[in-house]
């Protein structure tokens, strides 16, 4: 069975759900996978897991999966000495939605602001120029990609 896992759900063809369960040491090539279960309810999958001798799912010592609730239950109930390691693909996913939640945050406080100069300029007769970054950007340009 191997000492770390993975455990993941996968949608086949006519949205057929099912519930993956690979050894890492083998790179998805001849021999990595455990178990396809079809479903993800988690009462369902344990039931099928559980069927492996329980020594062999006590040695292992790291499971990956994502932070679905279902698969931490399964994890924690069919592999319990094991750590869980939350996927490095949720795990930036997550990063790069808060970065893009943060720039875009920014980018309004960026417009509000060259609003209230463009406003500042035409009230004193003056004509706005937005100041530009050496990279040839105003700041509202930089924050829009």
């Amino acid at each position: 069975m191997g000492s770390h896992l993975s455990i993941d759900e996968v949608a086949l063809s006519q949205g057929e759900l099912y519930t993956i369960v690979t050894n890492k040491k083998f790179k998805g090539k001849k021999g990595s996978l455990v178990a396809i279960i079809a479903g993800t309810k988690a009462e369902q999958v344990i039931e099928h897991i559980s069927k492996i001798n329980y020594k062999k799912r006590s040695s292992v010592k790291e499971i990956t999966l994502d932070m679905a609730n279902s698969m931490k239950l399964i994890s924690r109930r069919c592999f319990p000495k094991a750590i869980q390691v939350t996927d490095r693909f949720h795990v930036q996913k997550l990063a790069l939605e808060a970065l893009q939640e943060i720039r875009i945050k920014h980018r309004w406080e960026a417009m509000d602001f060259e609003n209230q100069l463009i406003l500042q300029a035409r009230r004193g007769n003056r004509a706005y120029s937005a100041e530009v970054l050496p990279n040839g950007d105003s700041v509202k340009q930089l924050l829009a990609r």
